[in-house]
């Protein structure tokens, strides 16, 4: 709320003293703030300091100057290049200077306690009390500790300030639900697997986690560390199915679905034709597949087989070999041209370019029973292609090895990994390696 637009206007500034280089500045500050603001990097650390963030910052003000000078140099003469680049200085300068200010005001305001979030410690041993005597004794942290859940209440110390007991571990989710925290600092590494499940249930979609890792005292983090009393903390990332992002795939979506259905119609009718051919009537194979949040919705291919009883195609795994695909069906199968249908399942909004591969509820229900984390692949919408799918786990290959990467996808996920898998997903294609 502070930082963002102080340094937009500080990186915007330099246009009244160059208005020349108006739109040169304008693109370097938006290209800047995305870089520093985009996909929540813009969150204030625990430890803030401006001396700590200053080459980062540097080496990203940097090269958002040098991608606007190198397309102004190619448009314009040199005394241009000269010109943008002693704005763009000036603007590199207001920059660092907004953001001490900022880092100075927030500082400011959590010792004032006016920037605070509530927060309660997962843990009642020694480090949790050390978590947060230390978090009541330095207030620039900006995190009000409510109590700690854990087994057992935390024993009373000397050392320590009181720690109010909110309950046991097993009532975490009522205990969140009573006192609505913003933070959960775990300080207990014993029980992540149930911080796990957590972190995943949508009633605790707006909680961040903030970890304390095993073995702390000699954890050494990559990139800009964070610490709370010099005891090392990482934030767990958590993608949550919503945001500008997650806009932004669902526009894709429907862009991408309506050019390939459109330049792809050709193709769509010959494959057609091939079928009705090959197998008589009912060119289109429809079968219920489960999406996301458990929601079922009819997925539409190309039929590859001769007809089955809709029953025996939703509980059977694999087919019987007198039903096996024939030669317009092994070769739909082959080069995935048998999936293009769904491009009308991603318009409608069923599905998604990329993501989970659905399945029939039968074998979601199967699945789940076997598999702890299978259901969790639900939580984003069913993809034409995934993650899985490019990793070589298709067919009959073991699910818990798919699960693992659906949902790995879902927790990694950002528009480039959908493009990594798209672009995999076209090589395949193209060398004849579905099916």
């Amino acid at each position: 709320m502070l930082t963002l637009p102080l340094e937009g206007v500080a990186l915007s500034a330099p246009a009244l003293l160059y208005p020349a280089h108006l739109k040169g500045i304008l693109v370097m500050a938006a290209i800047t703030l995305a870089i520093l603001h985009g996909g929540r990097r813009g969150r204030a650390r625990l430890h803030l300091s401006a001396l700590d963030e200053l080459p980062a910052r540097v080496v990203v003000l940097l090269a958002s100057c040098a991608l606007v000078a190198t397309f102004t140099a190619l448009r314009h003469d040199r005394e241009s290049v000269n010109g943008f680049l002693r704005a763009a200085f000036v603007g590199m300068l207001f920059a660092l200077a907004a953001r001490a200010v900022s880092v100075t005001a927030i500082v400011l305001l959590r010792r004032a306690r006016i920037a605070v979030r509530r927060t309660i410690i997962v843990g009642s041993g020694p480090l949790a009390l050390d978590l947060a005597t230390i978090l009541a004794r330095y207030p620039r942290y900006g995190l009000s500790v409510v109590g700690c859940v854990d087994r057992t209440p935390p024993k009373p110390s000397s050392e320590h300030l009181d720690l109010p007991w909110l309950g046991e571990f097993e009532a975490i989710e009522q205990v969140v639900a009573r006192h609505q925290p913003d933070v959960l600092l775990i300080a207990d590494p014993e029980e992540e697997l149930r911080l796990y499940d957590l972190a995943r249930n949508p009633a605790c979609g707006n909680i961040e986690l903030i970890v304390v890792p095993r073995l702390h005292q000699f954890y050494t983090q990559e990139g800009l560390p964070d610490h709370i009393g010099a005891i090392p903390v990482t934030r767990a990332r958590i993608v949550r199915m919503s945001g500008l992002a997650w806009r932004a795939k669902r526009a894709i979506d429907v862009t991408a679905s309506l050019i390939c259905l459109a330049g792809l119609s050709p193709v769509l009718l010959l494959c057609a034709l091939a079928v009705r051919i090959e197998g008589g009537p009912g060119v289109l194979f429809r079968q219920n597949r489960v999406g996301r949040n458990g929601r079922s919705f009819e997925l539409i291919k190309f039929r590859s087989i001769k007809p089955v009883d809709g029953s025996q195609s939703a509980t059977e795994w694999k087919l019987s070999g007198d039903r096996r695909p024939g030669p317009v069906g092994r070769i739909l199968r082959m080069t995935s041209l048998d999936e293009l249908p769904q491009l009308w399942n991603i318009l409608k909004g069923d599905m998604t370019l990329v993501g989970p591969r659905p399945e029939r509820p039968h074998f979601v229900q199967e699945f789940s029973a076997r598999h702890p984390h299978y259901m969790d692949r639900h939580r984003a919408p069913a993809g034409l292609t995934g993650l899985a799918q490019v990793s070589g786990l298709r067919g009959d290959t073991p699910i818990d090895d798919r699960a693992r990467f659906d949902n790995y996808y879902i927790e990694n996920w950002s528009l480039w990994l959908d493009f990594k898998i798209i672009v995999r997903t076209i090589v395949e294609v193209l060398t004849v390696r579905g099916g």
